[in-house]
């Protein structure tokens, strides 16, 4: 078994325009001295990282990598959550996710495909270029707006949809194949891949593609009402990365899963800061290091009630004490009897 590494923090959620959430350089040194050892990098800002440069100059790179680890930390993996996103985009979204892309590319959605497939390869070599061996993504959505079916879905656009998919991403996850890197899907409400279900159908369209693979967000599950604890168990051996993030579900006789169209305050399903909400992390860390999970636990902080700052000063301890140091010895040992073949088969009668 493994250790599990942490405290990691996704810094996504606190860049900003202030001090000391607008360079990289700061916000490492914010995050060290709250106790985090590694950062998980967003890609699309290049006041933190030029994903092209760093996948093309591997002195950049090291440039970068030098900037996190002088404050004590490592680089966790990279995301490319908002392009992931764009690699695949019902027209009925067209306008709402044109904000994830360049400017000049707004508005010319097939331009803005190839641009995001091209920043997804980027990643790959990037993440080489920087010693990781994950990274993070979305897998889009052609099918969202069809999640329940009404009026009823025409026959075979699921297989079609899965089929197109598989088209898009298959080349991508080959390049992070050749650069020996795992591509981790969130599996998240809003993408095509939102259960094991949806993850299942894909990775048999992609003909169990090795680097096609999971970011475990237990917080998605919660809000869906699926058994977070099993989905470890029937998928822990393609879990390679992991979001420590809290959410809680409180249904009530006017309001479920749905939401009601409701702010994020007043749904029945929010997310939480680390120890508000309902999720039993004591369970996960402990199936994870079971399965020897060998990743980071990476806070990925949204609550809705909560000022980010002491989410993430909170959540640096939340995980350190829920990371189980992993044995190096039976707890039994102690009494052994100690023996041989010959005493062992003395012992059964043979």
């Amino acid at each position: 078994m493994t250790t599990i590494k942490g405290p990691g923090i996704f810094i996504a959620q606190f860049i900003g325009d202030a001090a000391p959430f607008n360079s990289l350089e700061s916000i490492c040194q914010w995050a060290a001295g709250l106790g985090y050892k590694g950062v998980q990098l967003p890609t699309n800002d290049t006041r933190f990282i030029d994903l092209q440069k760093a996948a093309e100059s591997k002195t950049y790179a090291d440039e970068i990598k030098g900037i996190v680890n002088a404050a004590g930390l490592e680089i966790t993996e990279l995301s490319t959550h908002l392009q992931g996103q764009l690699v695949a985009v019902n027209p009925v979204y067209d306008d709402l996710f044109d904000g994830f892309a360049p400017e000049h590319l707004r508005g010319n959605p097939a331009e803005r495909q190839k641009w995001a497939v091209q920043q997804l390869k980027y990643a790959a070599q990037a993440s080489k270029n920087l010693g990781l061996n994950a990274s993070v993504t979305f897998s889009g959505a052609l099918l969202w707006p069809m999640v329940y079916p009404w009026p009823q879905r025409p026959a075979g656009i699921v297989e079609t949809a899965f089929g197109e998919l598989a088209k898009r991403w298959t080349p991508i996850l080959d390049v992070y194949e050749e650069n020996g890197i795992d591509l981790c899907y969130e599996i998240h409400p809003g993408e095509d891949l939102h259960d094991g279900i949806t993850y299942e159908m894909f990775l048999d369209h992609v003909k169990g593609h090795k680097r096609a693979n999971l970011l475990y967000d237990p917080s998605h599950f919660v809000l869906q009402c699926l058994d977070y604890l099993d989905y470890i168990d029937l998928y822990h051996e393609r879990i390679k990365m992991f979001h420590v993030k809290d959410a809680e579900f409180n249904p009530t006789g006017r309001q479920g899963v749905y939401g009601g169209y409701q702010s994020w305050v007043n749904r029945a399903g929010r997310f939480r800061s680390l120890g508000d909400g309902q999720v039993d992390f004591k369970s996960i860390f402990s199936k994870l290091t079971q399965y020897d999970y060998k990743g980071w636990a990476v806070l990925e902080w949204e609550c809705a009630l909560k000022h980010p700052e002491d989410g993430a000063r909170e959540g640096a301890p939340f995980i350190k004490d829920h990371i189980i140091r992993v044995t190096e010895r039976a707890f039994d040992d102690f009494a052994a009897s100690g023996s041989d073949d010959a005493f062992n088969r003395k012992t059964l009668g043979i």
